[in-house]
């Protein structure tokens, strides 16, 4: 039985241009990134003489762009790079880094040529920021793309029909070792009374999956003369806008609140077990995505892991999470709050390395285009790169 490598297409609306891509994540692994490589398909006599070009661009949005007022644009382009595929500046064969690329040009045959991208280091990893259900136009994110064109120059006008965009996620996935695991304590002294009231809170390990349980271990002493009306956990992830304004969004993901109560000289011990999933939250507006790619689910962002040396102000969007004990403490004249927090790490589990030699056996093409999807016309095609819903096809044999 063979395996399937399902590959990414698109071609422009003058047939062109086409773009194909093995994979549209590519993993930051701190140290190093994953170079981003394909294959370009051209079609000399729709060129008429045309160069053709391919860049890879990082942009920062801060809202809509029709917000931009007096001036001021609410976008920043992070990095930009073209290269020229047609007419090569190399021989077709030097471009070839991978067998994903020399099979697919295999395939497509003499007018294929392979393209070839080294990510910068300092580069921050794929953010959005969800919007609320009400609100349209493009939401403030960090956003790859992938952009192929035909023109008579690299500076000259581009027709939008001769272009292909796909956008693309570089994305973290959790460390193999990891530190100890987290825990925090708190002794709170009150009025009129002798005693104070000690809080300690740990986890079980620093690192959580996507979807995995996390167990709160809260340990109260109350040696006070107050007592504890109610103990609320939760999980809040905290996202830093770093580029514009250091705008800080705390957004709760997940919380545990049974009344639980602890009397005046009392003491507890519980585990809570709290589960933050994108699905609870879908609805609430802020909340920090995994880059999305249009029409394709995503999940709760994974925690940011900074480069030693890297300036956090380039990063866009830096995301972390904390777990938050708090106590509601009952008093004479109201009540007032006793607050702990324990950071933790959100992220994906490394996958399982796959040989080279382990794959490929079958090219899957999966076509990329907005007309396949119920309600879009040709006219919505504008920045449809993003779209997978279509029939698999592979292009014809030449």
């Amino acid at each position: 039985m063979t395996s399937k490598n399902v590959v990414f297409k698109k071609i422009s609306k003058d047939k062109s241009v086409g773009v194909y891509m093995g994979r549209r994540d590519f993993v930051d692994r701190v140290d190093s990134v994953d170079p981003v490589d394909g294959v370009i398909l051209v079609d000399p006599e729709a060129l008429q003489g045309r160069k053709v070009f391919v860049t890879l661009s990082c942009t920062f949005r801060y809202g809509r762009d029709d917000m931009d007022v007096i001036g001021i644009a609410f976008r920043r382009e992070l990095y930009l790079t073209t290269r020229q595929v047609y007419p090569p500046l190399q021989d077709r064969e030097k471009g070839v880094h991978n067998r994903t690329q020399a099979k697919l040009m295999r395939k497509l045959g003499e007018h294929s040529y392979p393209f070839f991208f080294e990510f910068p280091d300092n580069l921050p990893c794929s953010v959005c920021l969800q919007p609320a259900p009400h609100d349209v136009g493009k939401q403030c994110a960090v956003e790859f793309e992938v952009k192929v064109f035909s023109a008579e120059s690299q500076d000259a006008k581009v027709r939008k029909r001769s272009t292909v965009k796909l956008l693309i996620r570089k994305v973290q996935f959790a460390p193999e070792s990891e530190g100890d695991a987290p825990w925090a304590e708190t002794t709170k002294d009150f009025l009129m009374s002798d005693k104070p009231l000690h809080l300690k809170a740990s986890l079980d390990k620093e690192v959580y999956y996507h979807g995995e349980a996390i167990r709160v271990h809260v340990s109260l002493k109350n040696n006070s003369s107050k007592s504890i009306k109610n103990i609320v956990v939760s999980v809040d992830q905290v996202s830093n806008v770093v580029l514009y304004s250091n705008d800080s969004y705390v957004k709760c993901v997940a919380i545990e609140e049974h009344g639980d109560s602890v009397s005046a000289g009392g003491s507890l011990q519980k585990v809570f077990t709290l589960l933050p999933l994108l699905v609870n939250n879908r609805e609430r507006r802020g909340i920090a995505l995994d880059g999305k790619l249009k029409h394709e689910d995503t999940n709760l962002a994974s925690s940011s892991i900074i480069k030693e040396g890297v300036l956090k102000e380039v990063l866009g969007i830096m995301v972390s999470y904390r777990v938050v004990v708090k106590l509601i403490v009952g008093g004479m004249v109201g009540s007032s709050e006793v607050v702990l927090e324990v950071p933790f790490k959100l992220m994906h589990p490394k996958p399982d390395a796959v040989r080279e030699s382990e794959i490929e056996d079958e090219l899957v093409f999966q076509e990329f285009q907005r007309s396949y999807l119920k309600g879009m016309t040709a006219d919505d095609d504008d920045e449809d790169a993003n779209v997978s819903g279509g029939d698999d096809v592979a292009p014809k044999e030449k």
